[in-house]
Formats: structure tokens, sequence, C-alpha cells
């Protein structure tokens, strides 16, 4: 599956509706907020093409995550089959937004207060606890039975 199409045309829409954006009077209440949304995740996805997901490659994924794949050409197949390729053209379409200014906040960023650091490391500490109340665990991992015979 070719990806190149997808993103050629998302950056066209981004484009287009950056500039209808620019263009446009929003109106906003005292804060500066607007009254109204200025668009729309459904709006923009519905310009975007939709990927399509080969039945090997769905299958592929079952395969990796140790489940049982339903049967082509039953209805449940093509809901999952449509939904995965939606999601698919969400991943692309934000992969095309340009950060470029936009700052980061997290773990390197100077301005964050020291004691977020102590949170995360207590809660990664929580989280390690949790395993203690596991039925099975392996090296620090949780062991999941899967549905599915190897």
């Amino acid at each position: 599956m070719s990806l190149l199409p997808l993103r050629v045309a998302a950056q066209r829409v981004l484009s287009r509706a950056s500039s209808s954006l620019s263009n446009r009077v929003v109106d906003t209440d005292s804060c500066g907020i607007p009254r109204r949304p200025t668009w729309s995740v459904n709006e923009l996805l519905s310009s975007y093409p939709v990927p399509s997901l080969a039945p090997h490659t769905l299958k592929h994924l079952h395969d990796l995550s140790a489940l049982i794949p339903p049967e082509e050409n039953t209805p449940e197949y093509e809901k999952l089959k449509t939904g995965l390729e939606e999601l698919i053209r969400l991943v692309e379409a934000v992969k095309v937004v340009d950060t470029e200014g936009v700052p980061v906040f997290g773990r390197a960023d100077p301005g964050r207060p020291a004691e977020a650091d102590t949170v995360d490391a207590t809660a990664h500490e929580g989280g390690r606890s949790l395993l203690t109340h596991a039925a099975r665990t392996h090296n620090g991992f949780y062991v999941v039975d899967a549905d599915k015979p190897q």
C-alpha cells in the first residue's frame, strides 16, 4: 500500500484549509475563543483519499496481535477493515501537520517543574508494583494467554 498519494492529497487539503481559514472572519467571545467550531475532523478527512488495506495485511495484523481474524466477506470483516482504513487515513492526516515552531512540553522541557518528574517516577513504580497482582509474569512483564494457538 503506497501512502505517497495520500500525503500529497493531505498537503493540498491542509494548504487549502489554512488559506480559507485565514480569510474567514470568526465570531469569538470576549476571550477570543470561537463561539462555534472553525473546522471539523470529519470534514477534513472526507477530502482525503481512503487507503486500501489488503486482506493479507489484515491477517498479518491479527497474527501479530495473536487474534483470530474474521472470515473474509463477512459483515464483521468489512466493519473491521473499514475501521482500520479510517484510522490509517487519520494517522496519515496527522503526519502531514506542520508542527514547526510549536513548543514541546515534557521531560526535556527546562520550564517543567521538578515535582512533575517525581510524579512520573511514582506512577512508574506504581505500575511495577501492580505486577505483584498478576497471575503470571516473566521478566517484569505481564504474561497473557492468547486465544489463538501459536
